[in-house]
């Protein structure tokens, strides 16, 4: 199945039904209006040959027999083969073969018109008039050819449409996209790009990522992580690439990065003939099939498609003394291209950017607007080359952007590019419409968009299927099964968030503290960074909306933006429960330190605790010996709190009742074992024994063993680990001099949800339970006695 456009209504249609068919292909039947559209418009392109009486005479003539002949009985008749057969009820072969005659002859006239244009322009002495950048022009379907814009000088031939049905976009091809993307806040960016492009979609994707080592790390996870059926996702090593565009001096802010577009017919592989490039401040209003489908009006040697540029930019008036570089009229905007790679490799586009680029510079001395500059300069030279696309395919947002020009109704726009680092705060008659846009696809739920295609086999993925074997495993009348199913929940995961940037001591003591927070826990931040001033590795459980109110708290804080040793990994809800051993899992995976402190958002630590830690790895020898060092942990009910400086100060506070040992009234099995009373007193570091329910915050190497997933919201999610770290023979040492203490705050909803939930309480038993069977499976022997021990506690 096919979709179908005609070359002058690029409608598109899905097996011959009209996908945005207007109201009176609804009343008059979808072949009449074709048919009706095909004739009307294709005559008004004409209109300027009325300049010459005797060369309009034989189309003319043409088109009154045609007209004529296009009626039967008073009625139009569909000019397409295929919707006259669907509507015709009186279709015959005769009939059809006299359709298909007519068709031909249209053709033919078209062919006619183009030689009488060149006629008249040769006449005139000059090419037609052009029309400056799709000035007060409303562009609906009908004028998505971009004919009315292609009569500028050199580019006039081939452009104009074809009156003919013509195959655009099979239901199940693949659309190639091409993105450069460089660093944390780029791939923060693009991820709007690909929910709005995934949003309207309805055909496989595959993205061609130019990606740095950071970008690579973030995207890879997130789309392994997002698991969207029929999309495809491959690297290419922007770092690589540096050497091919290094020697352009470059003044825009995308740096050396904005100039790798130029070398995507040697990056991308050879057998890949069409792509879309795309900026990352792009943002899709429809399907980005019809985008693909004007390929097909490709004509010549017509090899890159481009909107004109929306601003007086190269024009070169903008200020005094403003020298653009060379281009054609306005230029063009490179931040959506159409890339015919095929053609471009063939015309050897390699040596004619460069030697393009080493003429201009001699001149110019550096770009300012990176790859554009470039490749208006080779346009200029070879106008040839462009295929003009209307200007809704980048309504351009910058600082001094005429967009609004080019359209009456924000209704008809298809692709808005955020070309500006003001971002959301350019002046434009329609910003709230775009901002909206923008916001709606900031903040859309991307768990939503793992939705199969309709009729299209995806390539088979060994992730997906493993998750499918283990989710039929399970019972799903067992009453603890929304338990079992979020151990194998795939969460959408988002690493550095925010820009990190941190190079580890080099003796190799430094210590990350790893904790994990959701959304009603982020006023923790800031105490926390002020507390300690080593790395930190956090994982936010949050949604999308949520995320981006996380990035305007950072933003507006200046504790957090002083801080670039903060990896921030967004983990995107997803089920009823908490996940908490996996945010752990997460915030542990992601450092770049050999040790870690394993603490808890609502902890804050002692003044001086990194520094104190990294010198308790060198005397306990933590690089040799299997140990978890304990930092011991207080807690207070006071919502402000005098923080002691030392340790004396906070054995007066504990002796004054302002503190007191973590969870002593409520949970005392969880810390006893910590041994407060010898702690008081203690002067060099001691050695506890495990005991039953021990959950004591540790500081680990970081190859120590993970969290069990099993375990999520309320409950045994750190006493399971602390077991598993003493079955691995992790001696645990209690720290004399360090300490954290516990903030207030409101309890979370998983602890009451176990406190009010009868079913959740025997669930967390069972799991308990199955835990301790899979540690005697593992760890043989030596784990009988946490049964033992649980018998007896």
């Amino acid at each position: 199945m096919r979709l179908w456009v005609s070359g002058c209504d690029k409608k598109y249609y899905e097996g011959g039904r009209g996908l945005h068919a207007p109201d009176r292909d609804a009343a008059l039947g979808l072949g009449i209006a074709t048919s009706e559209r095909m004739l009307g418009i294709c005559r008004g392109r004409r209109k300027f040959l009325a300049a010459s009486l005797t060369l309009l005479c034989i189309p003319a003539v043409t088109w009154i027999y045609l007209f004529a002949g296009s009626f039967e009985d008073g009625k139009p008749v569909s000019l397409s083969p295929l919707e006259s057969q669907a509507h015709s009820p009186r279709y015959t072969a005769a009939s059809q073969r006299e359709r298909e005659s007519l068709e031909v002859r249209v053709r033919e006239v078209e062919e006619e018109n183009r030689a009488l244009r060149r006629q008249l322009s040769l006449a005139q002495g000059r090419a037609p008039a052009p029309r400056r950048g799709n000035h007060s022009k409303t562009y609906s379907m009908e004028e998505g050819t971009g004919d009315s814009e292609n009569l500028r000088a050199g580019i006039v031939a081939g452009n104009s449409s074809e009156c003919g049905q013509q195959p655009v976009v099979e239901k199940c091809e693949t659309i190639h996209v091409a993105i450069v993307c460089a660093g944390y806040n780029a791939s923060r960016d693009v991820v709007t790009l690909v929910k709005s492009v995934l949003f309207h979609r309805r055909n496989p994707l595959h993205f061609h990522l130019i990606a740095d080592s950071i970008a690579e790390q973030i995207l890879a996870t997130l789309f392994q992580t997002w698991m969207v059926p029929a999309v495809r996702v491959d690297f290419y090593n922007a770092d690589e690439l540096k050497s091919e565009v290094s020697w352009i001096p470059n003044k825009h802010y995308s740096g050396i990065y904005g100039l790798m577009k130029l070398v995507l017919t040697k990056t991308l592989p050879a057998n890949l003939e069409r792509v879309i490039v795309l900026d990352t401040d792009i943002t899709f209003a429809t399907d980005i099939a019809e985008l693909w489908a004007v390929f097909h009006k490709f004509k010549g040697q017509q090899a890159l498609g481009l909107v004109e540029n929306q601003s007086d930019w190269y024009l070169g008036n903008l200020w005094k003394n403003h020298r653009p570089w060379p281009a054609l009229g306005r230029g063009y905007n490179t931040g959506v291209i159409l890339l015919l790679l095929d053609k471009l490799r063939k015309m050897k586009w390699e040596q004619m950017w460069r030697l393009t680029a080493e003429r201009e510079l001699m001149g110019m001395l550096s770009t300012s607007l990176a790859d554009q500059d470039i490749f208006n300069a080779v346009i200029k030279q070879n106008p040839f080359l462009v295929y003009q696309l209307p200007c809704f395919w980048n309504v351009q947002l910058s600082d001094h952007t005429r967009s609004e020009q080019c359209y009456r109704d924000v209704s008809d726009l298809k692709v808005i590019h955020w070309n500006s680092p003001k971002k959301l705060r350019v002046k434009n008659k329609h910003v709230e419409f775009f901002r909206n846009l923008y916001l709606t696809f900031l903040e859309y739920d991307g768990n939503l968009l793992r939705r199969e295609l309709f009729g299209c086999p995806s390539e088979a993925d060994v992730n997906s299927e493993n998750l499918q074997k283990q989710l039929s495993e399970l019972d799903e009348d067992d009453l603890c099964y929304e338990f079992r199913r979020e151990r194998f929940t795939v969460h959408r995961t988002h690493l550095y968030f925010l820009h990190y940037e941190y190079e580890p001591a080099a003796d190799s003591t430094d210590v990350t503290l790893v904790a994990q927070l959701s959304m009603d826990r982020l006023q923790m931040l800031e105490a926390i960074c002020k507390h300690w001033e080593g790395p930190i590795s956090l994982a936010l459980y949050l949604s999308d909306a949520e995320a981006q109110q996380f990035l305007r708290y950072a933003q507006g804080s200046e504790v957090l933006m002083s801080r670039h040793n903060v990896g921030y990994h967004i983990v995107y809800k997803e089920g009823q429960f908490y996940p908490v051993n996996l945010l752990r899992n997460v915030a542990m995976k992601h450092i770049g330190t050999p040790y870690m402190f394993l603490s808890d958002i609502d902890f804050l630590p002692m003044y001086g605790l990194y520094e104190y830690l990294r010198k308790s790895v060198i005397q306990l020898d933590l690089a040799n010996t299997k140990k978890a060092m304990i930092v011991p942990a207080f807690e207070t009910l006071r919502y402000r709190l005098s923080f002691p400086k030392s340790k004396a100060e906070l054995l007066s506070m504990l002796d004054m009742g302002t503190l007191f040992t973590f969870r002593y009234h409520v949970w005392t099995k969880g810390h006893a074992p910590t041994n407060f009373a010898k702690w008081r007193t203690a002067t060099t570091p001691y050695r506890v024994e495990w005991e039953a329910d021990f959950e004591p915050y540790v500081v680990v190497r970081r190859d120590c063993p993970e969290y069990d997933r099993r375990f999520v919201g309320f409950g045994w999610n750190k006493v399971a680990h602390i077991m598993e770290l003493d079955a691995q023979e992790y001696e645990f040492i209690v720290l004399p001099n360090a300490y954290m203490i516990h903030m207030p705050h409101a309890p979370s909803f998983d602890i009451t949800k176990f406190r009010s939930n009868k079913q959740y309480r025997i669930c967390l038993k069972t799991l308990k339970e199955e835990f301790q069977q899979d540690m005697s499976r593992r760890y043989g022997f030596a784990a009988l006695k946490y049964l033992t021990a649980e018998n007896n506690s």
